[in-house]
C-alpha cells in the first residue's frame, strides 16, 4: 500500500468534512473529558480510603463520673477497660486522653480561631476517652461489640463511618460523570458513523474503480478508519489537556484547602496521566470500530 496515496485519502476526507470533522473532534473530547473525570473520581475515591484507612481509629468515650474521678486511669473501671483493650487480638494500640487533655487539645486545634466557643467548651467539660488503633479497621464492630455495653463506657465512635461517607459521595460523582460521559460517547459515536457514511458515498466513485482494478476492501476501507482514529486522537489529546487545565483551575481552587489541610489526598499530574493512558486508547479504540461498523453496514461493496 502506496502511503502517499493512504495519508492523501485521509487528509482529503477529513478537509471535504470539516464541519463534521469538528463536530465530531469536539464531542469525543466532551465526552472522554467527563469520562476522565469519572476515573480520576474513582482514583479519589480509593486514595480517600487508603488515605483514611491508616488514621482511622475508634473512640472510646467514658462517662462523666470516671472522666472526673481519674484523670490518670488508675482506677477501676478505666484501668480494666484498659487492660481488656490492649489485649484484644485487633488492637495495636491505645491511648488514653484525660478530660484536662481532651479539652486543652480541642482549644488548640478546632476552635484555635474561636475563642468563644473554646470558653464554653471549657465550661462545660469534656469526656475523658480512649483511642484505640486497629490492626485491621474493617473489625472496629467487634469493638463496639464487646465494650459499648461495659461499665464507665459512654459511648463508642468510629472514623470509618465518615470514611464511608466520604467514598460514597465520590462514588456518587463517578457515576454521574459515567452516564453524562456515556451519552456523549454514543453521540459521539453516531457522528463518527455519520461521517464515514458521507465520505464514503462522497468517494464511492472513486471507490468502485479502485474495487475494478483489482483493489481489496481493506485497501479502499482503511483510509475511512483512519479518518475517524484520526479525528479521535484530536479529541482525545483535547480531553487529557483539558484535565490538565482542569487541575489548578478547578480542582485546586474547589479542593485546594482541603489539600492544604491533609483533610483530603492530593489529585496529583501522575493521577491524570494514568487516566490519560486510558482515555487515549478508548476514544481512539472505539471510533475505529465505530467505523469499521458503519462501513460494513453502509457501504457492502
Amino acid at each position: 500500500m502506496r502511503f502517499g496515496f493512504l495519508f492523501g485519502e485521509i487528509f482529503t476526507g477529513l478537509r471535504r468534512n470539516v464541519t463534521m470533522t469538528i463536530a465530531m473532534i469536539l464531542t469525543t473530547a466532551v465526552s472522554l473529558t467527563m469520562l476522565g473525570g469519572g476515573l480520576l473520581a474513582v482514583r479519589m475515591a480509593d486514595k480517600i480510603q487508603d488515605y483514611y484507612v491508616q488514621r482511622v481509629e475508634i473512640r472510646l468515650y467514658l462517662d462523666g463520673d470516671v472522666s472526673r474521678s481519674d484523670l490518670d486511669c488508675t482506677q477501676d473501671p478505666c484501668k480494666t477497660l484498659m487492660s481488656d483493650l490492649k489485649k484484644h487480638k485487633y488492637v495495636s494500640s491505645v491511648q488514653f486522653v484525660n478530660s484536662v487533655d481532651a479539652v486543652k487539645e480541642v482549644k488548640e486545634t478546632t476552635f484555635k480561631d474561636q475563642p468563644g466557643l473554646a470558653d464554653e467548651v471549657s465550661k462545660d467539660g469534656l469526656p475523658a476517652s480512649f483511642r484505640v488503633k486497629l490492626d485491621d479497621v474493617t473489625k472496629y464492630r467487634s469493638i463496639y461489640d464487646d465494650f459499648a455495653k461495659r461499665p464507665g463506657v459512654m459511648t463508642v465512635l468510629n472514623d470509618m463511618d465518615i470514611v464511608d461517607r466520604l467514598v460514597s459521595f465520590f462514588v456518587g460523582l463517578r457515576n454521574a460523570a459515567f452516564g453524562l460521559a456515556a451519552l456523549q460517547a454514543l453521540a459521539a459515536l453516531l457522528l463518527i458513523a455519520n461521517m464515514v457514511q458521507v465520505a464514503a458515498l462522497a468517494r464511492k466513485t472513486e471507490v468502485d474503480i479502485m474495487r475494478l482494478v483489482g483493489a481489496t476492501r481493506w485497501y479502499t476501507q482503511l483510509p475511512f478508519l483512519l479518518e475517524a482514529a484520526l479525528a479521535a486522537l484530536v479529541g482525545s489529546l483535547l480531553a487529557v489537556g483539558g484535565l490538565f487545565v482542569a487541575q489548578p483551575l478547578v480542582i485546586n481552587r474547589a479542593l485546594g484547602s482541603l489539600f492544604n489541610d491533609q483533610v483530603l489526598p492530593r489529585i496529583s499530574g501522575d493521577d491524570i496521566a494514568a487516566v490519560a493512558l486510558i482515555v487515549m486508547p478508548v476514544g481512539v479504540g472505539f471510533s475505529a470500530l465505530a467505523a469499521y461498523a458503519a462501513l460494513r453496514y453502509y457501504v457492502r461493496d
